[in-house]
């Protein structure tokens, strides 16, 4: 491969690759070419196998508790409660496993079919073949809407102009050309090559292939993006401290209540038994399933918005996220060119798809305005009868502003026939056209604005041709508008009595005026950028695009004020070192907006920057450049529709509809799922707790066990899985996307949701031990009918716990809980499921179940209740969150 090609000249690269511009290769030299350099492709990740799917949802600290768990079950013989255990693992593994099945179906219907062509000349001939057959020393033809097979250097070409939006960033096509250029020039000014995967928009030309596949710029990036290391999910690292403060707590309760209930003289063998019964009891076996369901139902209601989620775990970690980093071409903006400004005359209009039809209509009777637009409509080379019109981007944006404002494109160039033209050309970056109407011949001439204006002796003013001496401040317009991130053309015309001469064309024209284009921000991008700041999430637009048009953007979308400073705006080329940053430079970087003119490895390093800087960050973008930094991301965002295929590869979520906009509503189903893991986090471990404390202390002190082992699993499978799951599954505080982003190093419980957890399993533990030791020192009832009662207590009063899951601020009355239909329905049903057990003979005999009186249920009635009232009594006093 030849090194730094854009640097020489086009004979020396033929040369250098022994191939012949006018005969291409033959083919024996193609076939030694594949052995030596390979095919075309760039290897893309396939599909993830069903099987490794399957696999990955026993990766579960979780799962690793329970199965321990179910293990010392079945040593000690207790069948019952480990094939109990077993089940909860296949319901939890066989959920996650469809769920994200799903997600790589939806993944695979996105994939682009068919084998791409290209035409290549070999042997003399043009032929049209597989791009995966071109090889190094290839002399490809590109035309209009091409995709570039391969990295090329441009021999020839006619108004070529090439997108390259996908790989660089850049918005606006790129005129070709075919000199060679300085060492140092970066791949966006790399202007006489064309790259694999870009698109031609305009012209023709002839290449020589200098790299195929891996060793093409976009194979080069995908191949970064290989390298570049995936991160686990923050709900996952969250999980995981989870799990070991779990472990720990267990492995501690456990041989404390041993050892109490060995020095008291009880029998070791039983007092061991007791402790794994306290094991299974402190493990909270629903927890996996109620979080794969509520993770599912997330996922679910998302894609019904046109997101898809490819993993779990990523709904919570677009709650997480504190920090978006996004492209903009086609993620921010449409991805299409626009008219965005108008100077004439001595007017300036800005934003002019904002101005109503009778604004435009005054303006029709104003000489100016007409001819630039009638110039814009008949010096122009778009097909208006095709059914898909195809051209320039700025040819196709002056059609549509046209007909945007009330003019007829098709009815004008009928009624002016074209009689001759000079085509645009890079070299003197104009277009001229003659069209004949019933009256005269008419010129109309557009380009760039140093190439018209010296052609130019007059200048329409109110209506009328005078001298053009102010061509100063036309410049300075010029300047301004570019300046702004506009491109920007310029407008001349003339009327004569015949068809000119092409040498007395250009002559003593009159100037009409600028255009300036931009590619224009979504309109829903405004208010969704506002919702995030509100949400205390920062957004940073990284983009390989201008600055000045990067700036624009951001300004338009209210992304930067228009009067922030200037380092909110940095340029590529002045990128630090983040290697040699000190505390002030760290925090300049972290307060930039906006990066223009940043490489795929740019990308990346800010990932990284971010990251390292306790952030958790989400990278939205579409084009392979992306690929590097969606991968890095803690969530990577890729397009649907206009999203490359190494893109969606990458990607952790996929926006099927391209809407920047679904991004606030993912956000805020991933805070609120968040949220609903903490509340039933804390709802299954206080629970869970009570059960323990209560178990232990009854050992210890010498009462009638309340809970027996199956019974323990009874509670943690039937009455703690079910208000969990309703928890869940309610929308969510209506102000979640005003509250400020969790910390990165946040846990799931914090030291306030641990003490909480702590004073709603003390009260519960109070209700239970409370009512066996009334039973049976006062009531001296049998150790059956003791067990009994603590059972149904416990069993309500973790049923009413659910109410204490709200925050304090909130009305105990009305809130997310008490207006939540499933919560209701989930009390009903456990208190069926309750009731059935007692009912049907083989489950009240495993439960040891027997019949209560109406006193004894009355009983288990008020301490049930007083558990929930002691608990919102330390609450209120802000004892619990």
């Amino acid at each position: 491969m030849i090194q730094k090609p854009f640097t020489l000249t086009t004979k020396d690269v033929i040369k250098q690759l022994n191939s012949d511009v006018k005969y291409g290769l033959n083919k024996k030299e193609v076939q030694r070419r594949l052995v030596q350099y390979g095919k075309n492709d760039i290897p893309q990740k396939g599909p993830k196998k069903r099987w490794l799917i399957f696999i990955d949802q026993f990766l579960n600290p979780i799962i690793y508790i329970l199965a321990v768990a179910s293990l010392f079950a079945f040593l000690f013989r207790n069948w019952a409660e480990g094939i109990a255990i077993l089940i909860v693992i296949v319901i939890t593994v066989t959920i996650g496993f469809f769920m994200e099945l799903q997600a790589v179906r939806s993944l695979e219907t996105l994939r682009k079919m068919g084998q791409a062509l290209t035409s290549v000349l070999r042997d003399g001939k043009i032929l049209r073949i597989k791009a995966s057959l071109l090889v190094p020393g290839d002399i490809i033809i590109l035309e209009t809407g091409d995709i570039v097979s391969a990295d090329a250097r441009l021999i020839m070409h006619e108004n070529l102009a090439v997108k390259e939006a996908s790989l660089t960033g850049e918005s606006t096509p790129i005129e070709k050309k075919t000199v060679p250029l300085p060492a140092a020039v970066q791949i966006a000014d790399q202007n006489n090559m064309v790259f694999k995967g870009t698109l031609v928009t305009r012209g023709m030309a002839k290449a020589i292939v200098i790299a195929t596949g891996i060793y093409t710029e976009l194979g080069k990036i995908q191949q970064m993006g290989l390298g570049a290391k995936e991160e686990h999910t923050p709900l996952e690292k969250k999980l995981n401290q989870l799990s070991k403060w779990l472990i720990w707590l267990t492995l501690l309760l456990v041989i404390i209540v041993i050892i109490m209930g060995y020095i008291r003289g009880r029998d070791l063998s039983l007092m061991i038994q007791t402790g794994i019964a306290l094991a299974v009891a402190a493990i909270p076996e629903g927890l996996p399933i109620v979080a794969t369901i509520a993770l599912a139902q997330g996922m679910l209601k998302l894609s019904k918005q046109q997101v898809i989620i490819k993993k779990l775990e990523a709904v919570h970690t677009l709650g997480a996220t504190n920090i978006i980093c996004t492209d903009k071409t086609g993620t921010l903006t449409e991805d299409k060119m626009k008219v965005h400004s108008l100077a004439f005359d001595t007017k300036l209009l800005q934003n002019v798809y904002h101005k109503n039809n009778d604004f435009f209509n005054s303006l029709k009777t104003q000489k100016a305005f007409d001819k630039i637009i009638m110039t814009g409509i008949l010096c122009n080379d778009v097909i208006l009868n095709a059914e898909k019109r195809r051209g320039d981007a700025i040819d196709l944006a002056l059609i549509e502003f046209a007909e945007h404002i009330g003019y007829d494109p098709i009815v004008i160039q009928k009624s002016n026939l074209k009689k001759m033209e000079i085509p645009f050309d890079t070299d003197n970056k104009m277009m001229a056209t003659v069209n004949q109407d019933k009256e005269a011949f008419n010129v109309y001439i557009k380009g760039a604005f140093e190439s018209i204006v010296d052609y130019c002796d007059t200048i329409f003013k109110e209506g009328k041709a005078e001298r053009f001496n102010d061509k100063d401040r036309w410049y300075n317009i010029v300047d301004d508008l570019a300046s702004q991130g506009l491109r920007t053309l310029a407008f001349a015309y003339k009327k004569i009595d015949k068809l000119p001469k092409q040498e007395t064309l250009l002559k003593h024209l009159t100037f009409i005026g600028i255009i300036g284009f931009m590619d224009p921000a979504r309109k829903d991008v405004t208010s969704t950028i506002a919702t995030y700041k509100n949400a205390g999430i920062s957004v940073v637009m990284i983009t390989g695009d201008h600055p000045g048009t990067a700036k624009k953007v951001a300004e338009e979308i209210g992304l930067l004020e228009l009067d922030a400073s200037p380092d909110k705006v940095l340029h590529g080329k002045y990128f630090p070192d983040l290697h040699e940053l000190d505390i002030n430079k760290t925090k300049q970087l972290l307060g930039t907006t906006v990066f223009a003119r940043v490489t795929p490895k740019q990308k990346l390093d800010l990932i990284k920057f971010y990251q390292q800087n306790n952030n958790i960050v989400g990278m939205l973008g579409d084009g392979v450049n992306d690929v590097p930094a969606l991968k890095k991301a803690d969530i990577g965002i890729a397009m649907g529709i206009r999203g490359t295929e190494a893109a969606r590869e990458a990607a952790d979520v996929i926006l099927k509809n391209d809407k920047f906009t679904a991004m606030e509503l993912a956000i805020r189903q991933g805070r609120a799922i968040f949220e609903h893991i903490r509340q039933f986090v804390v709802y299954l471990l206080s629970s869970n707790l009570a059960e323990i404390i209560s178990v232990g202390l009854a050992a210890i002190l010498n009462l009638p066990s309340p809970l027996l082992p199956l019974q323990i699993l009874f509670l943690n499978l039937i009455t703690d899985i079910f208000p969990a799951l309703a928890l869940g599954l309610s929308k969510g505080e209506e102000d979640i996307m005003k509250l400020p982003p969790r910390k990165s190093d946040e846990p799931i419980m914090t030291r306030k949701l641990w003490s909480s957890t702590i004073i709603y399993g003390l009260s519960i533990t109070t209700a239970v031990l409370g009512i066996t030791i009334y039973a049976y020192f006062v009531l001296e009832l049998s150790a059956v009918e003791i067990n009994n009662m603590a059972f149904y207590t416990l069993i309500f009063a973790q049923l009413l716990n659910i109410f204490n899951m709200p925050r304090r601020q909130l009305s105990f009355f009305k809130n997310e809980v008490t207006t939540n239909i499933w919560v209701w329905s989930a009390i009903v049903l456990c208190v069926f499921l309750t009731i059935s057990a007692y009912l049907i003979p083989p489950m009240a005999k495993a439960l040891s179940l027997v019949p209560l009186s109406a006193y004894q249920l009355g009983l288990i009635i008020i301490f049930g209740f007083g558990a929930l009232v002691l608990s919102q009594f330390i609450k209120r006093i802000g004892g619990t969150v």
